[in-house]
């Protein structure tokens, strides 16, 4: 089956969510130019890309497909100078509103193995796409369909809590501790929600930058409570990547899979954090 360009960066994506976060693991991430700005209408740049090293561009670009911004009133703000290199998409975001902005990019798509006259075949693309896709006759449907969200946030002036609204549908980081108000030394709490609900006994990993300097990852691990919440105490300054990635039965029937043989979900999530020095 022929696989399209937005098939492979789907794939890219989904196989940097679920893959072992070993020394090799390819990860993706949204670095800002700043965390934390002043003055009058200020700028970001934002890098996106997909690497094994944290934060530093040499795998491939993410592409800017499914990639937003929210302003603090929650309206969305133009991508500005967008453009997509051999390593790495960049683009600029003009802050014209005070409060705290969430770069997003979502994606979401279905894989799916099935039987057609013995022969074992597969898809992989959008979950409306599906029905049409596969033939009538097919036996042993094997359907999962997934939702990737990656975040980082950017505060303008006084920080503000809107663009933390959940939207109900995947995994979600809802923070209790702003997270551009992060201090090596302090904790931080921040809440997780699945397809709305608390994700608890969610397993999340906290990674520092920098990977290409040390000889150790210096992952950290936590588990969410009953109520989705962990507790992140910093050791030092410096970029984070966080990491998280549940599965389990769908909600809902996905479109075109009453037939399946077998249906998951799995809804992954990875967010950039800046902490400060105190």
């Amino acid at each position: 089956m022929k696989t399209s360009g937005f098939h492979l960066g789907l794939c890219a994506l989904l196989l940097a969510a679920v893959m072992p976060l070993g020394a090799q693991a390819h990860r993706a991430w949204l670095l800002p130019s700043s965390t934390v700005l002043s003055g009058d209408e200020p700028w970001l740049t934002v890098d996106a890309a997909i690497s094994n090293d944290l934060f530093y561009f040499e795998h491939q670009p993410m592409r800017l497909d499914g990639v937003s911004v929210l302003a603090p009133d929650g309206s969305s703000v133009k991508l500005e100078n967008a453009g997509t290199g051999r390593y790495r998409s960049t683009f600029d975001v003009r802050l014209e509103q005070k409060g705290t902005y969430k770069v997003v990019r979502l994606n979401e798509g279905l894989f799916a193995s099935y039987q057609v006259d013995g022969e074992t075949q597969r898809y992989r693309g959008s979950a409306d796409g599906f029905a049409s896709a596969v033939p009538a006759g097919a036996t042993d449907l094997r359907v999962t369909l997934t939702r990737g969200r990656i975040e980082t946030f950017v505060t303008a002036g006084a920080p503000t809590t809107e663009v933390f609204q959940p939207t109900g549908v995947g995994l979600e980081l809802v923070p209790v501790t702003h997270p551009n108000d992060l201090f090596a030394g302090e904790t931080a709490e921040f809440r997780f929600l699945l397809d709305g609900k608390p994700a608890a006994a969610l397993e999340v990993v906290v990674i520092p930058g920098g990977i290409r300097y040390r000889d150790q990852l210096q992952e950290a691990k936590y588990v969410t409570d009953s109520d989705g919440l962990i507790r992140i105490e910093w050791p030092a300054p410096g970029l984070y990547w966080l990491n998280a990635t549940a599965e389990s039965a769908p909600t809902a029937v996905t479109p075109g899979t009453e037939g399946a043989a077998e249906r998951r979900e799995r809804a992954s999530y990875a967010a950039t954090l800046e902490v400060l020095p105190l």
